[in-house]
């Protein structure tokens, strides 16, 4: 508990310092999620260890606090997760062809290493290396399902820590609940869910790595016992060898898209291994090797005539 009040205070203080406008004693409620009469303590506290702090009166004469810039330089580091996410964001806008806000942000990024202690710096990169290995991003536009954060926090530090977790999951074709031990790999983001890559701690399934639907999970509890990753498993291989974020067994699927949309086409990348080929009558061949008949579905649905199918030859048989 002392610890938490410590961190709180000391996110006080840099919101403090990064809102020149100030923060106001309902800021401090809203953010922290504290009573009036605790926002007041945190308040005082900090204006007994920062004597420089700035009282600035706004509309209504509403009271704010600003702490001058610079007054927290030997506070303020970085995370380990918080170094993960700028770079995964790198990541999403390379993938939406966002060339310019990739840019800035990788300018960023470099600024904020650079200001990062050497010994901090040591300490932390090895985890940010390893929670970006881990967040297995396939980023396309449409609704997503909210996932609690807190489950999504305590999986991240369970992979970090290599340590399994138990689950509580919700099966939704039987309708029931049931407890998983588990091996957490890594995530998936797909278009309709996102997805724990992980596999039975007990061996149940095979040893498979499986996907989890997190939207799912409704409760984790990190334990004792740690575990050693399968060897030759690697998240972005797993990744390519599904249409989306459904894993399932790849085939070989080739797509044709007929004269009137192939230049439109020609713009996709469907997969990160696709082969593409120019056909003398107008027509575009998109070929590559995946999983997720029901994903490629969805997408095909939406170039609906100008698509065929000549890979797998049963695709049609089986809707039928």
């Amino acid at each position: 508990m002392v610890y938490e009040k410590t961190h709180d205070l000391l996110e006080l203080a840099i919101l403090m310092q990064s809102n020149r406008e100030g923060v106001s004693l309902n800021d401090i409620m809203q953010n922290f999620a504290v009573s009036r009469r605790t926002a007041e303590r945190m308040r005082n506290m900090i204006l007994e260890r920062f004597p420089q702090t700035e009282e600035i009166v706004g509309e209504n004469n509403t009271k704010r606090w600003y702490i001058p810039q610079g007054t927290l330089k030997d506070f303020i580091q970085f995370s380990a997760e918080e170094l993960s996410v700028l770079e995964t964001a790198v990541t999403m806008f390379d993938k939406k062809q966002m060339q310019g806000k990739k840019d800035v942000l990788q300018k960023l990024i470099a600024k904020i290493r650079a200001n990062i202690k050497p010994d901090v710096y040591r300490r932390i990169e090895p985890d940010a290396e390893a929670l970006l290995e881990a967040e297995g991003f396939i980023c396309r536009a449409g609704p997503k399902l909210k996932i609690n954060d807190e489950i999504l926090e305590t999986i991240r530090r369970a992979i970090l820590e290599c340590h399994q977790i138990r689950i509580k999951y919700y099966n939704k074709n039987s309708g029931k609940y049931s407890y998983n031990t588990l091996d957490p790999y890594g995530f998936l983001y797909g278009e309709r869910n996102h997805y724990l890559v992980a596999r039975h701690s007990d061996g149940y399934a095979g040893n498979e790595v499986r996907n989890f639907i997190l939207s799912n999970i409704e409760k984790v509890e990190i334990l004792g016992q740690p575990f050693q990753m399968v060897a030759d498993f690697d998240l972005k291989q797993y990744a390519m060898e599904a249409f989306g974020a459904f894993h399932e067994r790849p085939f070989d699927v080739e797509w044709l898209f007929d004269a009137e949309t192939a230049a439109e086409a020609a713009q996709y990348e469907f997969h990160p291994q696709q082969e593409t080929v120019k056909n003398p009558d107008g027509t575009l061949t998109v070929k590559f090797r995946a999983g997720g008949r029901m994903e490629m579905d969805w997408h095909l649905y939406t170039w609906g005539k100008h698509v065929k199918v000549i890979k797998p030859e049963d695709w049609y048989d089986e809707k039928e």
